[in-house]
Parts: structure tokens; C-alpha cells; sequence
């Protein structure tokens, strides 16, 4: 299935996950159980992240072939392609189009941060350029990232804007974004989207709130901002009160998820981090209320 042909007018908003491959046998135990607790929320589809310069090529392939091969669910295929040559790169699609993958995401990817990395003297510096490459020689339903506060390195978000344009008009078929705790920046940057021309479906990612630690170390990776309301709100739960902690995450991302359908969002990417209690309290609730 395309994803573009899921998100017609008029249909039922998209329920979906991210995931990514584990790296110790531990994590792969976990990661088997989390698939099949998530599985049973019948989800659109799951989305499979791509390690930095290839990282975890084999385990990304090995997991999309599990989700879609062994349990019968839709994937999408990250590509991060930063360092990769053209070989590689293709190596890598021929992989994903013979386990049976119709989506890909294409981003650009971070730098490696292992010391000796070097990458592919003919690697592409952008995504646009990447996403060129495999167009023009694959039928994958291709979508990018989209930055609802601006990519941490544009100079200002009206050229992160422009990029993400020169994506579209390239072919990219759909946007998935990076999540953000106040929806005002999603808000925001559909309508500049729209303004632009920019009409394809964008659907907005959903990081749940799995402990201040964690919070504050993805912001700072993905440029989020914490508002100082939900930072108040949570400084006063007890420390070491997983409990509460967990009910508090679950009732914020509950309250993001159904103002973000209430204005019409196309559906909820919810970014699982390889765990499923949050994720199935979010949903559950959802659907009680028949948001989902």
C-alpha cells in the first residue's frame, strides 16, 4: 500500500509507530514483545529508522522483513543516506524494494559520530539531492521530514521552508514531522506550508513523555522546546514516580493528539522509542473517544 492512497479525503485518520532496530539480543527480546503488544492496536503502519552513514543497515532491513514478511503489517523505510555513495545507496533500496517496501522517508542523516568516519567522496550533502537520485530510478512512494520549529542547521525557518519545497516539487508525496510539545508550532507550519504551495499530506510525529532525563536529552538532539508549563508540571511529580510519571505522559500526548485531530490532522505518527505502555494508554484512550 502507498501511503498516499491512505490518506484520501474523507478517510479515517492513520494510527502509526516508529521504531528501530535493536543493537543486543536483550533489546531484541523487548523489541519483539513491544511489536507484538503494538500490533494488536491495528496500526496504518510502523516506520523504520536508518542508523547515521549506515549504522544499522542490516538490522534496519532485518526489522522491515520481520514487520512485514513475519507479521503482516505495513512498513515504512527510513533512508538516511549521508556518507552513503551511489552504490551503497542503491545496495541498500534494491534490499527494501525485494522485502516488499512501497514507502520510503527520505533524510539527509547526521554525521556519524565514530571517530575515522569518512564518508563516500560522491555522498549527497542534502536530502533534495538524495531524494533525486531515487526518483529517478525507483516507483517508491517517497516522503521527507518536516521541522515545525526549523531543522536545527537552516539559517532561518523560512529557508527550511524553501528546502522542504524544492523537496516537494521534486517529488516527495508526503510529510512526516518531527515532533514538538505545543502544537501551535505544527499549527504554525502547516499553514506557512500551505501558503507556499506545499499540499501534500503532512503528518505530525507525537513524542510521548517517557521521563524528564529523556525528554530533555531529545530536545536538545531535535531542537524541541519545552514549555515551561508542561516543565512545572512535571518538576511537581514525585521523583522516582514512574507511575505518575506515565499518567502524566499519557494525558499530555491524549490532549496533544486530539487537538491535532480535532484541526484536521490526516492521522498520529507516535514515536515509541522501542516501548509500548505509554503508547497503548495514548491510543486506548484515543479510541475511547473515537479519535481514532
Amino acid at each position: 500500500m502507498k501511503l498516499t492512497d491512505r490518506w484520501q479525503a474523507g478517510a479515517k485518520p492513520s494510527l502509526s509507530f516508529e521504531v528501530f532496530p535493536a543493537k543486543t539480543p536483550k533489546a531484541e527480546e523487548n523489541l519483539s514483545r513491544v511489536i507484538a503488544e503494538l500490533k494488536t492496536l491495528a496500526p496504518d503502519f510502523f516506520s523504520v529508522t536508518f542508523g547515521a552513514g549506515g549504522s544499522t543497515r542490516a538490522g534496519s532491513l532485518d526489522l522491515l522483513k520481520k514487520l512485514k514478511a513475519d507479521q503482516g503489517l505495513e512498513a515504512i523505510a527510513y533512508f538516511a543516506g549521508y556518507g552513503l555513495g551511489p552504490d551503497d545507496i542503491t545496495a541498500v533500496l534494491e534490499g527494501d524494494r525485494k522485502a516488499g517496501v512501497k514507502n520510503v522517508l527520505v533524510v539527509r542523516g547526521d554525521p556519524p559520530q565514530e571517530e575515522g568516519f569518512q564518508p563516500h567522496p560522491e555522498h549527497f550533502l542534502h536530502a533534495s539531492d538524495l531524494l533525486s537520485f531515487i526518483r529517478t530510478r525507483y516507483d517508491f512512494c517517497l516522503g521527507v521530514a518536516g521541522y515545525p520549529e526549523g531543522h536545527r542547521e537552516a539559517p532561518t525557518r523560512e529557508q527550511d521552508l524553501a528546502y522542504l519545497k524544492l523537496k516537494v516539487d521534486l517529488g516527495a508525496e508526503y510529510i512526516i514531522t518531527n515532533y514538538c510539545y505545543d502544537n501551535r508550532f505544527f499549527f504554525d507550519f502547516v499553514e506557512r506550508c500551505r501558503a507556499l504551495g506545499i499540499e501534500v499530506p503532512i503528518l505530525p510525529g507525537v513524542m510521548p513523555i517517557y521521563s524528564i532525563k529523556m525528554m530533555d536529552m531529545l530536545a536538545e538532539i531535535c531542537g524541541a522546546t519545552i514549555p515551561e508549563t508542561l516543565r512545572h508540571d512535571l518538576e511537581a511529580i514525585p521523583e522516582g514516580d514512574r507511575a505518575a510519571m506515565v499518567r502524566y505522559g499519557i494525558g499530555f500526548a491524549v490532549d496533544q493528539c486530539r487537538e491535532l485531530l480535532r484541526a484536521g490532522a490526516p492521522g498520529i505518527h507516535l514515536y515509541t522509542m522501542d516501548r509500548s505502555e505509554s503508547v497503548l494508554g495514548i491510543v486506548q484512550k484515543l479510541r475511547q473517544e473515537g479519535w481514532l
